[in-house]
This record gives C-alpha cells, sequence and structure tokens, in this order.
C-alpha cells in the first residue's frame, strides 16, 4: 500500500477504512485532521444527513458490517494475485445476477468513473488509421477529470499503480485521439433536445469518418442534473445510417439507471460505464465498464501503457494482451466495489412499485423545500420531454438540483453565482448536512453563472424509506427538509 496509508494509522478508523482509501488517486485519501476526503466524505459511516449521492457519500453501517461479516480481518490476502482475481470474480457473478445481464456481457473494473474513459478508447483503438475522434456529450455536466481521461491522457498525479504522472501526459500505446464536444445545455442553461443533438452527432460522425478516424460517441443517462440524451431511437437511427463504423457509450456513471435500460443499450451494443460511489451508495471511489458479447474478443491488443492503470485481475478475460498486466491485487478497490454491490443488491431486490412509493415521496418532500426557499428546481428533462420525469422516476426524481437564483415562476429571487453556492455548500458541511456539489446550469441575467445545489437520494436510503410505513417515511423526509433549510436560508439571506 502507498505511504500515505501510514499517516492514517494515526487516526480512530477501522483497519477496513483504511483499506478503502489505497488503490486509488488522491482523491480517495483523507485528510488527517477532518478525516474526509476532498468532497468530504469518508469510506466509514457518520452521524451526518447527507444527499449528496450526485457528489460522493459515506459508507453505510450496514455496508461496514456486511464488509467486516465477509471479510473481516483478512482484507490483506486481496493484495495477493489468486485472492484478488477470485474475489473480482465473484464481484461480476453479483454484478451479473442484479441487472440480470445478457449472457455474453463481459466486466471491466476500473478504480473510479474517470479511469473508465480508457477502457471505451482501448475498445475502438486501431478501427481506423488516424486514430479515434472521441466525442462527449455535456462534458459540462459530466467528471472535470474525464476530459483528459478521455483524450487518452492520466488525470491525476498518480494512477493506482503510479506515483509520478502528470495530468495532460499521453499514455503510452493509445492511438491519435481528437477530442469534440456536444454541450448538453445552450449559453443560457437550457438542455437541448435529443433531436439538435442528433443533428450534430450526426454531422462529427460523418466529419470524423472522412478523416479516417473512428467515431466514438458518448451519451449520457444520467447527468449532473438527471438529462437523458439523446433517445434511444435517436441513437438507432444513427446506428442505421453509419453500422459499424460508430461505436457508442453511455455514461451512466452516477448509476441512475433501471435494469431495462441497462439491457436496452447492451442489446445495441454500447457499452456502459456505472460507478458504485453515487446514487448506488458506496464509498468512493469504484467503477466497472459493461462490455457486449463479443466486444473483448474483437478488441485490439490492450495499450501499454494502460498497464500503469489498472491490474489484470480486473480486466475482462480473453482482451489480447491482458497477459502483460501487473498480476498483483488491490484490496481497496475489491472492498469499495463490495459495498458498493451489497448497496445495489438490497436495492434491486425491492418491487419497483416499493423504490417508486419511496421516490415519489422525496421528490414532494424536495419540491416543498424548493418553495420555502423559494427556489425553482432545474427540469431534469427537455421542454419537448417535460412529461418524462414521471416515467423516469429513478433516474430523474431521486436528484432534485435547486436553482437559487430564481423562484418556480423563474422570477429572479438571488443573484447568487456559482462561486456563492461553492462557499454555502463547504458552510452547511460545518452544520452535518451535506448535499451534492453546485452545478453550471443556471444563467444570471448578466451572464454569471448562477448559484444550484444538489438534493440526491442514494440506494441505501430508499431501502431505509421502505422499511418505513406512509407517516413515518413523510416525517422523516420532512425533518430532513427542515434541517436543510434551518441551514442553507441564513446563509441565503446573508450572501
Amino acid at each position: 500500500m502507498r505511504e500515505t496509508r501510514a499517516g492514517l494509522a494515526l487516526m480512530n478508523i477501522s483497519e477496513l477504512a483504511r483499506w478503502m482509501t489505497s488503490g486509488g488517486d488522491a482523491r480517495i485519501i483523507l485528510d488527517a485532521v477532518s478525516g474526509l476526503n476532498r468532497y468530504h466524505s469518508a469510506p466509514y459511516p457518520r452521524d451526518v444527513l447527507a444527499f449528496a449521492s450526485s457528489t460522493a457519500n459515506d459508507l453505510s453501517g450496514d455496508a461496514m458490517a456486511f464488509l467486516e461479516s465477509e471479510v473481516g480481518d483478512t482484507a490483506a490476502m486481496l493484495e495477493s494475485a489468486p485472492a484478488y482475481d477470485a474475489y473480482l470474480d465473484q464481484l461480476r457473478a453479483r454484478i451479473s445476477n442484479a441487472y440480470r445481464l445478457p449472457a455474453g456481457t463481459d466486466i471491466f473494473f476500473a478504480p473510479s468513473g474517470t479511469d473508465l474513459e480508457y477502457v471505451a478508447l482501448l475498445a475502438v483503438a486501431q478501427r481506423k488509421a488516424n486514430g479515434i475522434s472521441n466525442l462527449l456529450l455535456g462534458a459540462d455536466e459530466v467528471g472535470s477529470g474525464c476530459i483528459h481521461s478521455a483524450a487518452g491522457r492520466y488525470f491525476a498525479n498518480e494512477t493506482a499503480l503510479l506515483a509520478d504522472v502528470r495530468p495532460g501526459q499521453d499514455i503510452d500505446g493509445l492511438p491519435p485521439i481528437v477530442m469534440g464536444d456536444f454541450p448538453v445545455r445552450n449559453p443560457e442553461g437550457e438542455a437541448f433536445d435529443s433531436a439538435t443533438l442528433t443533428i450534430q452527432m450526426e454531422s462529427a460522425i460523418a466529419g470524423a469518418l472522412a478523416d479516417s478516424r473512428f467515431p466514438l460517441v458518448h451519451v449520457v443517462h444520467g447527468s449532473k442534473t438527471g438529462l437523458v440524451l439523446p433517445h434511444l431511437d435517436d441513437i438507432d437511427r444513427l446506428q442505421s445510417r453509419f453500422g459499424d463504423d460508430v461505436a457508442f457509450v453511455v455514461d451512466a456513471c452516477p448509476a441512475r439507471i433501471t435494469t431495462q435500460a441497462i439491457h436496452d443499450y447492451l442489446a445495441r451494443n454500447i457499452i456502459v460505464f456505472l460507478t458504485g460511489s453515487k446514487f448506488m451508495g458506496g464509498p468512493p471511489f469504484s467503477g466497472f465498464a459493461l462490455l457486449p458479447d463479443g466486444l473483448v474478443g474483437a478488441a485490439a491488443p490492450l495499450a501499454k501503457g494502460m498497464a500503469t492503470i489498472f491490474r489484470r485481475a480486473e480486466i475482462p478475460a480473453g482482451w489480447a494482451g491482458r497477459e502483460h498486466f501487473g498480476d498483483d491485487g488491490n484490496a481497496g478497490l475489491a472492498l469499495r466495489l463490495s459495498a458498493s454491490l451489497f448497496e445495489l443488491e438490497r436495492f434491486q431486490s425491492l418491487p419497483f412499485e416499493r423504490v417508486e412509493r419511496g421516490v415519489t415521496a422525496f421528490n414532494a418532500a424536495a419540491s416543498q423545500l424548493a418553495e420555502r426557499l423559494r427556489a425553482r428546481k432545474v427540469a431534469a428533462a427537455t421542454a419537448e420531454d417535460a412529461g418524462e420525469e414521471a416515467g423516469h422516476p429513478i433516474e430523474m426524481q431521486t436528484l432534485v438540483t435547486l436553482d437559487l437564483c430564481h423562484d418556480a415562476s423563474g422570477t429572479g429571487s438571488r443573484s447568487l453565482d456559482f462561486e456563492a453556492a461553492v462557499a454555502i455548500h463547504k458552510a452547511m458541511i460545518a452544520d452535518g448536512v451535506r448535499l451534492g456539489q453546485p452545478v453550471r446550469c443556471v444563467k444570471l441575467a448578466d451572464g454569471r453563472w448562477g448559484a444550484t445545489l444538489r438534493v440526491g437520494l442514494s440506494m441505501p436510503q430508499v431501502v431505509m424509506l421502505d422499511q418505513m410505513d406512509d407517516a413515518a417515511l413523510k416525517a422523516w423526509l420532512d425533518a430532513a427538509m427542515q434541517r436543510i433549510a434551518a441551514s442553507l436560508l441564513p446563509r441565503l439571506a446573508s450572501a
């Protein structure tokens, strides 16, 4: 393990928690004073009010109990190749069972969602003479480090395997990569509709092919504000026109996605990215890519530089070049993944109507919070799809983005900018209230980005709410929203 782990020995946290701060980049390292990472979360249970599943979670008490029962004091064994290999195969089986994955689906593990971008690049490497055109949708509403990783570059000063790299440094062995971006919102902060985005994608795909570059197109299923774009029928039209000359990957990293939606994407040979640390409710950070049947066998040999990021066991068997990767273990990643899958399995076992009951109650309580704050809920669907939110409770109703600058009618209520929201978000943490970080999706009259905060439900919370009767459920949510308002209102008044 890294030297940084030694400094954690002075902290009063469990051995399992210490292991979960290893095997990733600096984002998982805990501050020696606060005991939290840079997102103010931790891989151990804490007594705080958290609706921060759009950013990062603390480990739940139930998940910690599960790990203690399953692993106990034997976590160090997962640093060995045989144990790690066998454990990840068990995790693959758990994911497959939880999502009822189609036969032949492969699973590629990664230390974070940002690292998953490399998987998509590897999947389409060497398909065209001049490399790859990586076409991102909503780069402003996905992880900030993805701009580097999607370009085939390191995004931090370290990886899960290497401690001396530079953000923006090219990774050895990848083909040339040209980046493209389709903004998901216009300059006023309004989401583009699917038809508009599809026209832009069609033009970019054709342009890439004309330059002998292979187009890799990202779509989003649950952006930072819950958007799902483009529509499946628009993806079908693009696939019908370009066939095997285009590949799609869906960024569903927040994991606000149904089993059926995953199946719909895989049936179209689309790679699906998921992480365990957002809606899934696991500790930060972990990720996995679902790869359609046949992709691994058809892929080019793994780029040499990927051996600085991935271990052999994390790569699906059968991928050419896998044998050249390091054959050791990563106990931290294994534990983070297992805790996340514990939450996923509990959530997936609930009947959908029970899930919908809890989500609907949460959304109603969040709407009342918005009214009390004189804030507006940012739409999680485009204007043309205004009715979609009710039909997609998992994707669009488990995350409420509060526009703190406008009321429900759209009338300006405050002139707070994005930086003010960042300060408010941080100050609320001192009150023991954690919300999702601000996101740039609202414009002020003078053109500045306005203040937002996000209130996000998590799988563990849905499971908890399911155990309550209707009266207790409403009482708990009302009390939670009142506590958020009590922390937030004085800061809005004084800002």
